[in-house]
């Protein structure tokens, strides 16, 4: 049964990976769905032929350009965040120039977004944040600058939830541990060590975080806002 019937989406990040699973949940739900991506061109393609959303190429590290996607997009009812940079390393030999692009992507970009789609977003509308479970655990070296960007989206969302509660806005931020996906891959080399901090010994779907975006996304979730989603498979247990 189509929930989302009637309603407009717009998933930032939407070319690979959860975000590509969220626009095709959405899509399954009624919603109109456009996605943003930044370099992915073929995983674009692809991802809008198999699911008939709009594809709109945008760096999310640029504001102005981002800004006027958002715009253009008129009075939306579902903005999802879903672009994310992911960098590991010995903080004191990483490139500043690389963390601050993921402070754009992870963190400036998120807010930017948010407060643009909220200014004519319609009443009751739905903002959600892909985060992680490392704002919440960070178990291993070389993730301190992630685990920032990552915390800093639970601040954003608890704060966001008030000053837009008056419309039924509702803004949440869902965490996940492990996902299978080309930037952590269920085979990949941290397999081991991750799984082993983990009661379910395995990486998540992306299908579970999109189901989790849908239920958040529907009117029996109209309840629920400045809140952590966390859908790890016990690792920060």
């Amino acid at each position: 049964m189509a929930t989302l019937t009637n309603k407009k989406a717009l998933v930032l990040g939407g070319s690979r990976g959860i975000g590509a699973a969220v626009v095709a949940r959405l899509q399954q739900e009624g919603a109109a769905t456009s996605f943003t991506y930044a370099n992915s061109d073929d995983a674009a393609t692809e991802v809008a032929a198999n699911t008939g959303a709009k594809p709109i190429k945008v760096d999310s590290s640029n504001r102005e350009a981002l800004a006027a996607v958002i715009q253009d997009q008129d009075a939306l009812d579902i903005l999802i965040i879903a672009a994310g940079v992911l960098i590991m390393g010995d903080p004191l030999t990483q490139s500043p120039e690389a963390i601050d692009h993921m402070l754009d992507i992870n963190v400036r970009s998120p807010y930017h977004a948010s407060i643009e789609a909220a200014k004519s977003m319609n009443q009751g509308g739905r903002i959600i944040v892909i985060g992680s479970v490392n704002a919440d655990r960070m178990p291993m070296a070389g993730g301190t600058a992630y685990a920032l960007t990552k915390s800093a989206m639970q601040g954003l969302v608890r704060g966001l939830a008030r000053d837009l509660g008056d419309r039924n806005i509702t803004v949440n931020n869902i965490q996940p541990g492990p996902v299978d996906t080309e930037m952590n891959p269920k085979d990949g080399p941290m397999k081991e060590t991750m799984h082993s901090f983990m009661a379910i010994k395995r990486h998540a779907q992306a299908s579970e975080i999109a189901g989790m975006v849908a239920y958040l996304t529907s009117d029996e979730a109209s309840f629920i806002t400045g809140a952590q989603h966390t859908i790890d498979g016990g690792f920060g247990a």
